[in-house]
């Protein structure tokens, strides 16, 4: 180890059981730098991280932090001994002020045990300057935007003086913008000495933010590469294992007149009974890909159940196909419609269910003899689909909650774009599967779109949209506020639409391309 060393893992093992998650696992990470940590989903990225936090403890190995052996009981030894970390998933009181988040746990106190409150928002504002982050500590957490939240996040971990901050997929819910300025942000703390572990999927930002970069492939490092010289392409073939492509193949759109998804005027509730869609229109025509980028919780998820049928609107009215939609999945199905919905536990897949049984359902008429069931056929059909999309670990007979969460996403994508379906409505498709999986799933999307079918695709990845989508709708506030062509906007324009900083354009402003089939530009993954 040597001395500009803050973090040494040697050899660290985990189990679960007889499943081995790490493997003889070894990582340095230097004062002052931002060291990325890749990998497919279920690699051990996170794994790895909470066993330095003190979430998890490991079986073997050896786990060093300023030149001392450490073995934390717990994240509050972690962060005592300076190890900060912000998970994807905000961990923040909604109804509490920034200086309430920051401070809580820490709280600075006067005599008798009093709340120092006037010392908090002076000592949570000097931070917030000292490091650039730019936040009122008055201010009432559910009144952020989500970039802010995040540097409330940060502040917390900085206020406890932690020297080693881990950062567990921080731009997932952030638009390009945002994720700009918190680049600007660790920079800014790696130049002060503080060193920074960063875990994504993302390889752009990887290459835009990283001193260095760590693969884990199966529990494993793999490789450990400056970022010098090196490629999206090749950290791609070092998490998979073999060459991937990471640009979607297709041609230029040939979209018809011919509207399989029309909505006209929606307007929906959530679930505490505001306006989540307000006033919403679009439409998604036969041989295009449309992708609704925007802020997760500006109405997508309303907008979606709406058109699967799974809630009923306020106002206005969905066609699927030329049908009148209604609130019942079973007759959108009927209608023309696939579904693969973002919460595969709750909506998408029967848990407790066999997993040849999920594969069937939404099938079942292929293989009804009268009221009976052609359970051989059937079977014989999920072990089809289990092979052609190497779902992993499974087994006809095993429950479908028995498989990772990547695996699970591939049952049910497997399931839906294979139904003789018009209309795809693809809510989150690559969420939690690996990059090889996810080159598959956007080749078979494609290759819908170009036998005449329409997609919709809903993604809170960016490069995503980017990649597969011939147009780009943005959603704000419950409204489409920017219909795109890919090929003339790029990401800071969609970013400043997602964060309500241009105007609204008029919503499905473009007419259907029937050009030459010339290729169009794809953005990298």
């Amino acid at each position: 180890m040597s001395a500009s060393d803050v973090v040494e893992i040697t050899g660290v093992v985990k189990r679960f059981g007889d499943f081995t998650a790490i493997h003889d696992a070894s990582l340095t990470v230097r004062k002052g730098e931002v060291h990325a940590i890749v990998g497919e989903n279920g690699a051990g990225k996170s794994t790895l991280m909470n066993i330095l936090y003190g979430l998890l403890h490991r079986d073997a190995g050896e786990v060093k932090l300023f030149q001392e052996s450490v073995n934390f009981s717990g994240p509050a030894e972690a962060i005592a001994a300076g190890v900060g970390m912000v998970h994807q998933h905000f961990k923040l009181a909604p109804t509490f002020t920034v200086a309430d988040n920051i401070i809580l746990g820490s709280e600075p106190m006067r005599s008798l045990g009093r709340l120092d409150r006037e010392r908090a928002i002076r000592e949570t504002g000097e931070i917030s300057k000292r490091y650039g982050l730019d936040l009122d500590p008055r201010a009432i957490i559910s009144s952020l935007a989500v970039g802010l939240r995040q540097r409330v996040e940060i502040l917390k971990a900085l206020y406890r003086e932690a020297q080693v901050l881990i950062l567990d997929e921080p731009t997932a819910v952030l638009t390009p913008q945002e994720t700009r300025e918190l680049f600007a942000t660790i920079r800014t703390l790696a130049e002060n000495g503080h060193s920074i572990i960063f875990i994504t999927h993302k390889l752009r930002e990887v290459l835009a933010v990283s001193d260095r970069i760590s693969v884990m492939r199966q529990g494993r490092i793999v490789a450990t590469l400056d970022n010098k010289d090196v490629t999206a392409q090749e950290i791609a073939s070092l998490m998979v294992g073999r060459t991937v492509l990471l640009r979607v193949n297709k041609s230029k759109a040939k979209a018809s007149d011919e509207a399989l998804l029309r909505v006209d005027g929606l307007t929906a509730r959530g679930e505490r009974g505001e306006t989540a869609v307000d006033d919403l229109s679009l439409t998604v025509r036969s041989g295009e890909i449309v992708g609704l980028a925007g802020v997760q919780g500006n109405g997508q998820d309303e907008l979606v159940e709406c058109i699967a049928g799974l809630r009923r609107q306020v106002s206005g009215t969905i066609d699927i196909c030329g049908r009148r939609a209604a609130a019942d999945p079973r007759a959108n199905r009927a209608a023309g419609l696939a579904y693969i919905p973002a919460d595969r536990g709750g909506v998408g897949l029967s848990l407790d269910s066999a997993i040849w049984e999920n594969l069937t359902v939404g099938h079942v008429e292929e293989f009804g003899r009268g009221p009976m069931l052609a359970i051989r056929a059937a079977r014989q059909r999920a072990g089809s689909l289990i092979q052609s999309f190497d779902i992993r670990g499974a087994e006809l007979d095993k429950r479908a909650g028995s498989l990772s969460g990547g695996n699970q996403q591939k049952v049910q994508v497997a399931r839906e774009l294979t139904r003789d379906a018009r209309l795809v409505l693809a809510e989150q498709p690559s969420q939690g599967v690996d990059i090889g999986a996810i080159e598959s799933i956007h080749r078979i999307l494609v290759e819908m779109r170009d036998a005449g079918r329409a997609v919709f695709v809903i993604s809170a990845d960016l490069d995503e949209i980017f990649s597969l989508s011939d147009r780009i709708l943005v959603i704000y506030r419950g409204r489409i506020v920017a219909d795109l062509l890919t090929e003339e906007t790029d990401a800071e324009t969609v970013g400043r639409y997602m964060g309500g900083l241009d105007e609204p354009a008029p919503p499905d402003q473009h007419k259907p391309d029937t050009g030459s089939g010339d290729e169009a530009s794809a953005h990298v993954r």
